[in-house]
């Protein structure tokens, strides 16, 4: 019976095909316009570098494009010692001073302040669970 394939979910198992008398991969309109390309392929590519070396731009940039990955940008790790024991806004503060002075570049400046607001969420949460604990814990004394 076909329901036995179903697993608990309603999905069928992994490598299992819903209709095993379905149409074969490879064979719709996608795979034969494919086909056909693949056969002109090398000729293609030739008229593409043809042109490329002629000056044409965009046969250029489509042969780089394919060819050479694009390149990322890298930043560099940068050394920085925030303010200990001042709290979150002074290290903050120290953050936008380092980006304003050039010593960190814009986005290592926000991915800092994100985390540092990050942490400072998990602080709260924690001394809200501790608060918590505590009030329990008081509550729990006088009964």
């Amino acid at each position: 019976m076909a329901t036995e394939k179903i697993t608990k979910r309603g999905r069928w198992k992994e490598g299992e095909s819903g209709n095993p008398n379905g149409r074969k991969p490879g064979t719709g309109a996608v795979a034969k316009l494919r086909e056909s390309i693949a056969a002109h392929l090398p000729e293609i590519i030739t008229q593409l570098v043809i042109k490329a070396k002629e000056g044409d731009a965009q046969a250029a940039r489509l042969l780089l494009e394919r060819v050479l990955p694009p390149m990322k940008a890298i930043e560099q790790p940068v050394e920085l010692s925030l303010p200990d024991g001042e709290g979150m806004t002074a290290q903050g503060v120290a953050i936008v001073q380092a980006v304003a002075a050039g010593i960190l570049a814009p986005g290592q400046g926000a991915a800092l302040l994100t985390g540092l607001g990050a942490l400072a969420r998990i602080k709260e949460i924690d001394e809200l669970e501790k608060r918590i604990t505590q009030l329990e814990g008081g509550e729990y004394a006088n009964n």
